[in-house]
């Protein structure tokens, strides 16, 4: 009741013409009293899932909060019906390439009555496969989870680098349940170079969308575990991370040599230098098949933006440095020369605790935490 209240009076001062607050707490009193929990309004779950992501501090793209759709899906309770919505999901979010925030909202913790689970940390991701000499073909990160998928009788139509994982969808009347997803919702970007031909011949590619979908959503006082959410990708997350960290694809080293650095010593910088041509390609790339990205420098501004307002609205705005700080000349960036309120708020998303231990202890199922 405590941060049903606190939720329910933001509410209300954020939207004077909600009615009566008293009467709302009243309600919402009964209905805790009664039955353990209570049962947000369309407009409070349509506010508190864009307010929490305003308050998410690991974000840098919250400019955009009050355009967040949310479909209020908290009647779906089969695992095929929430894998269905998943599926729409990623067709509304792609929008032809031009990316839309979305989150879908699926039922909540109940007593006695737990809600439904995505065990996927995002609603894409792609499968590694573990090779006989210790290497990995694809993205390492997700072998484990990829064993665990063969492990329920999957088997992809072919054995390469960018196969897309199924989608594994818990309920506690069916238990975990897997569903591919159909190639029209997954939209893909071949990736090139503006001035490097043969950087097409490295064959990579990345998916449009990044469907968080393993963070609860927490809005006053009730958690709801299930909630996918996107914005659109900023482009060192793909090229700075995805492609270039060691415990994923690990390109600098290959895009190096193409460039035919010299790599026999750190001081010569050559992982900057690959580094840079990655993410220029990933920016290249994703500009040359019409979708959203947005580079570090743009979307810094853009952060700094949302802070003022929040400032002038009289509102904190929780920021985790860490995370801000874009992965990659973080320091030529405005985000990078300042402190943060790093008070944490409420609504707001939360990693779900238990999908992270099972990520990483190989219970069954077997996947990763987001990283």
């Amino acid at each position: 009741m405590r941060e049903a209240e606190e939720f329910l009076r933001l509410f209300h001062a954020e939207n004077r013409d909600s009615g009566s607050l008293q009467q709302r707490l009243d309600r919402v009193r009964y209905e805790v009293e009664t039955v353990g929990t209570y049962r947000h309004t369309a407009e409070e779950l349509t506010f508190g899932a864009r307010v929490a992501w305003r308050n998410s501090a690991r974000c840098i793209g919250r400019l955009y909060w009050r355009s967040l759709k949310v479909r209020d899906l908290r009647d779906v309770r089969t695992a095929a019906g929430v894998a269905g919505h998943c599926v729409e999901h990623l067709r509304m979010a792609t929008n032809k390439g031009k990316i839309r925030p979305v989150i879908s909202v699926f039922p909540p913790e109940m007593p006695q009555r737990p809600a439904p689970r995505i065990w996927n940390d995002q609603l894409i991701r792609y499968a590694g496969y573990q090779c006989p000499d210790g290497s990995v073909l694809g993205d390492p990160r997700y072998a484990r989870f990829t064993e665990a998928m063969a492990g329920f009788g999957w088997r992809p139509p072919r054995r390469g680098a960018f196969d897309v994982l199924p989608l594994v969808v818990e309920t506690a009347e069916e238990g975990p349940r897997m569903f591919g997803l159909p190639p029209d919702a997954v939209l893909e970007v071949p990736m090139s170079h503006p001035d490097l031909p043969w950087f097409a011949e490295l064959g990579l590619r990345w998916h449009a969308v990044p469907v968080i979908s393993n963070m609860r959503l927490s809005i006053g006082g009730v958690s709801y575990p299930a909630a996918p959410f996107n914005g659109w990708y900023m482009g060192t997350e793909i090229g700075a991370r995805n492609f270039a960290d060691t415990d994923r694809y690990d390109m600098i080293p290959v895009v190096a040599e193409r460039l035919g650095l010299d790599t026999s010593s750190e001081d010569t910088l050559w992982r900057d230098r690959a580094l840079v041509e990655l993410n220029r390609a990933v920016l290249h790339s994703y500009g040359k098949a019409g979708v959203t990205i947005t580079d570090h420098h743009t979307e810094s501004q853009r952060f700094l933006t949302h802070l003022a307002k929040e400032e002038s609205a009289g509102r904190k705005c929780p920021v985790d440095w860490s995370w801000i700080v874009p992965p990659m000349s973080g320091s030529l960036t405005p985000v990078f020369h300042r402190y943060y309120d790093e008070s944490h708020q409420l609504p707001n998303f939360h990693l779900d605790d238990d999908a992270a231990r099972r990520g990483t202890d190989g219970g069954p199922p077997c996947f990763s935490p987001r990283g």
